[in-house]
């Protein structure tokens, strides 16, 4: 594990829980196929995983992305950073403060 850590805003966290959320819903499935005794064909229910990934993706794309950070690879080099007297200005002025 590196020593970055990793993101732990919401957006983030609850894409995490796509593959936990896939592996309950199978569980379900399948044991909706066994105490149904084969009455509950277990081929037919493939649209409820499509519909909990849906519904995960949709969830992840509105939750707030605040505090999110983009975890860099070892060997990758950060972009170099504005001198302050470089900052490039406003095109068109201080407008509205």
């Amino acid at each position: 594990m590196g020593t970055q850590g990793r993101c732990r805003c919401q957006s983030c966290t609850i894409r995490g829980l796509m593959g936990p959320a896939i592996l309950i819903t199978l569980g379900f499935l399948f044991l909706l196929h066994q105490v149904r005794r084969g009455n509950f064909d277990f081929g037919n229910t493939w649209p409820i995983v499509l519909v909990v990934i849906g519904l995960l993706l949709l969830a992840s794309s509105l939750a707030p992305r605040d505090g999110h950070f983009e975890i860099q690879d070892a060997g990758a080099t950060p972009p170099p950073a504005v001198p302050p007297g470089n900052a490039p200005q406003a095109p068109y002025g201080p407008q509205g403060q």
